[in-house]
């Protein structure tokens, strides 16, 4: 075959501004669609963020674009943004605790203690942040609530358990402890995360000792 015959090899830096455009084009459309879902399912004023939730699509779509467009471009650091940003939602819709986010005790304490309502508050363990409020009607799902959206500047609240005790409790139903995950509807946990008897007598059995009276 003759010098003249050869065919030119692939230019690949001639291809790979119109490549990136066309990705750019792509992951905007795909926000554009998806905003309106993304928007609608973001955390509602005063509500504590919400781990367990299944991922959105839309949201996935646009990390996944974002890294594409970025890896194209050459930008390392983007790619490993929208990456990342990936990698945690999966985390948090498997109820799985950033461990590289832990809330530091004390400052806990000293986040919640200015609420309205608290007394005091202690720690039992790891993940159960017990919060002593004065009167039955701070001993309420609202309140853990306030209690969690205070600590979310600290870490990772999906591994914190909040514990209500009211300690002007005039009966044994007011003085049972309310517990909830931060991010979890009452009674789940996150993953590896125990279900902690906080009080003496567990509520199951004291529902049936109320029922056989």
């Amino acid at each position: 075959m003759g010098r003249g015959s050869r065919r030119p090899a692939a230019n690949w830096s001639a291809w790979r501004r119109p490549l990136a455009h066309v990705a750019i084009v792509v992951a905007f459309v795909i926000s554009v669609l998806g905003y309106p879902l993304i928007k609608k399912s973001g955390t509602e004023p005063g509500r504590p963020e919400q781990g367990g939730q299944p991922i959105n699509p839309y949201v996935a779509a646009s990390h996944i674009a974002g890294a594409r467009v970025a890896a194209l471009v050459g930008d390392t650091r983007g790619a490993e943004a929208h990456i990342n940003a990936l990698a945690h939602d999966l985390a948090r819709s498997e109820r799985l605790p950033d461990v590289t986010r832990p809330i530091d005790h004390e400052a806990a304490r000293a986040a919640v203690r200015p609420l309205p309502g608290v007394r005091s508050a202690i720690w039992l363990d790891a993940a159960n942040f017990v919060v002593m409020v004065d009167g039955a009607q701070n001993r309420s799902m609202d309140m853990i609530d306030r209690v969690c959206v205070a600590l979310e500047p600290l870490g990772d609240t999906l591994a914190v358990v909040v514990n209500l005790q009211d300690v002007g409790a005039k009966n044994p139903d007011a003085a049972m402890t309310l517990s909830r995950n931060c991010q979890l509807p009452e009674g789940q946990r996150a993953f590896l995360q125990a279900n902690r008897q906080v009080d003496v007598v567990a509520p199951a059995l004291r529902r049936t000792f109320k029922a056989q009276q």
